[in-house]
């Protein structure tokens, strides 16, 4: 049986340099020894890697298709309404474009939404239902 864990998350990218200035703006170090094709970032418990979006699709074996909303979106959880607000103005600043501006929501939580320069989508929350530890790792309460 497949244990629950998710380790990696690769995102396809246009333009390797212009994706590791924006997270860099974000103030994210980049792990060493830095390697010229991609990028690895160690986050809480898991990575993230940025990687050329062809050159991801061909070692998938899929075609490189058109953009648009992948069905996928990735979640940044603060433990405030104030640093989402924060954080998505710092995002925005760093290249991010304004998809959705941090708003109460159904769910009883707080939060908006923003894009890196390729696209993919961030949603940026405070979620009081999952509290966040003193390291930033989410709590997942049911």
């Amino acid at each position: 049986m497949m244990e629950q864990r998710l380790t990696l998350v690769t995102l396809g990218v246009g333009d390797l340099g212009r994706s590791r200035r924006f997270y860099a703006a974000l103030g994210w170090n980049e792990i060493e020894p830095r390697q010229d094709s991609v990028a690895f970032f160690q986050l809480n418990g898991i990575g993230l890697s940025l990687f050329p979006r062809a050159e991801l699709a061909k070692d998938a074996e899929v075609a490189d298709s058109a953009a648009g909303f992948s069905g996928i979106t990735l979640a940044h959880n603060l433990r405030s309404e104030a640093e989402v607000d924060a954080l998505f103005a710092e995002m925005v600043a760093a290249g991010a474009a304004a998809v959705k501006s941090p708003r109460k929501v159904f769910w009883g939580g707080y939060s908006g939404y923003v894009a890196d320069p390729d696209g993919h989508l961030w949603e940026i929350a405070h979620n009081p239902f999952f509290p966040l530890d003193g390291a930033g790792n989410v709590t997942l309460a049911g």
